[in-house]
């Protein structure tokens, strides 16, 4: 009866010395590719550097940190309903009673007129009672921090040295093409 052949090692068996790196094993002396986060991520060397570094971040994705911020108050209210309806019912109040409404015709409940400003205290009072004695304003601010510590996190260890490499304007300190409207630039610019 034959035996079976043995199956190969799970990790491939190498000839190098034992002092090599192992960024060369196999023979090679082509280093093992790295990660791409390693790339343009790394531990900032003092509390400056990260300040620095978020500084010319927070400058540059801007718009991408309001969206993550935008994303994690989102993601924080659509996991209580019961708030995101509180607030609905905010702006629905605010909405038709101060914003839609037509300015020559007076708020009138149960018989008695409203002026302008009294329905404008009201709903102060009203927002001011249904966002701080209910769970909404813990949750609006707990959202807009887990937002921001992302934000920070990245704006930290991201680093900027190559940010405005691909930008031609922005490299060369043309301020004029930066922003978020910068596509319609001065007349006669070229951008």
């Amino acid at each position: 009866m034959a035996s079976a052949p043995t199956p190969p090692p799970l990790l491939p068996v190498t000839n190098s010395a034992p002092g090599s790196s192992p960024a060369t094993a196999g023979g090679s002396d082509a280093p093992i590719a790295q990660p791409a986060f390693r790339l343009f991520l790394s531990r900032p060397d003092s509390v400056s550097d990260a300040t620095s570094r978020l500084r010319r971040n927070l400058a540059y994705f801007r718009v991408n940190y309001a969206a993550v911020v935008a994303f994690a108050l989102g993601a924080s209210l659509l996991a209580h309903p019961f708030s995101l309806l509180i607030l609905l019912g905010l702006l629905a109040a605010w909405c038709f009673l101060y914003l839609f409404r037509a300015s020559d015709q007076p708020v009138v409940l149960f018989g008695r007129t409203f002026s302008d400003r009294e329905t404008l205290m009201g709903l102060v009072g009203a927002s001011f009672v249904l966002l701080f004695f209910t769970s909404v304003a813990s949750l609006i601010i707990s959202g807009l921090l887990v937002g921001g510590a992302l934000v920070a996190a990245h704006g930290a260890f991201r680093v900027p040295e190559d940010l405005f490499l691909d930008e031609p304007n922005a490299a060369a300190g043309n301020s004029a093409a930066q922003g978020l409207l910068s596509f319609l630039g001065a007349p006669g610019s070229g951008v």
